[in-house]
């Protein structure tokens, strides 16, 4: 399965999102690729900063031609998770092609929310070639005991495409173990952070 990440709006989370999933289908036992097609490289740093032994490679990809070298190079893999570029351009419309499945974080904010609109417009594109193309939108940093998160997937649920019920919060334990080229899933393995992830995997993998 090829997974994307994608939403045209900066400071969504993204590049957080997709080494988490990656990581989460890693240590359930898959052969994970990871694909940075951000030509900011986010992933590819992460990757870079890491002492441990990696769970998944990290590859950079930021071409217009990624679905049609993807297939070639991902091959040997179970699951392929590219984390997108930040903005609507042939980039974005070649990871759509590549994907199986586009996840879209969004903030729990009314900016992130009509934003989405840009994205939706690209995957109305795209399944048009790709009728198979799966789409859902991920609450990202989400503020813990706030109404807002909830009333974020209530907005979303108008534009016609699913949200998942898992969300992730803002928690420091993210930005900590990024910092050392890590994961929740592995500074903090039975964390709320960590749960957080796996609840919205387990998610994912029932689509």
């Amino acid at each position: 399965m090829i997974i994307a990440v994608l939403n045209q709006k900066g400071g969504v989370g993204k590049t957080t999102l997709a080494l988490h999933l990656a990581a989460a289908f890693a240590l359930d036992g898959e052969r994970v690729l990871l694909v940075d097609a951000d030509p900011q490289g986010s992933a590819l740093d992460w990757s870079a900063t890491r002492q441990a032994k990696p769970l998944f490679p990290v590859v950079g990809i930021p071409k217009a031609s990624l679905h049609k070298d993807l297939p070639t190079i991902a091959v040997d893999y179970d699951t392929v998770v590219i984390d997108g570029p930040p903005r609507v351009n042939e980039l974005a419309r070649s990871a759509l092609l590549a994907a199986d499945l586009v996840v879209v974080p969004v903030q729990p904010s009314p900016y992130d929310v009509w934003a989405a609109e840009e994205i939706l417009k690209l995957l109305r594109e795209a399944s048009v070639f790709k009728e198979s193309l799966k789409s859902v939108f991920a609450v990202n940093r989400r503020i813990v005991n706030t109404a807002i998160g909830r009333d974020v997937t209530e907005a979303l649920r108008n534009y016609g495409i699913p949200v998942l019920a898992a969300s992730l919060c803002q928690r420091v334990a993210f930005a900590e173990s990024a910092g050392q080229g890590l994961t929740v899933l592995e500074t903090e393995p039975h964390g709320t952070a960590s749960r957080e992830v796996r609840a919205l995997v387990k998610e994912l993998r029932a689509l």
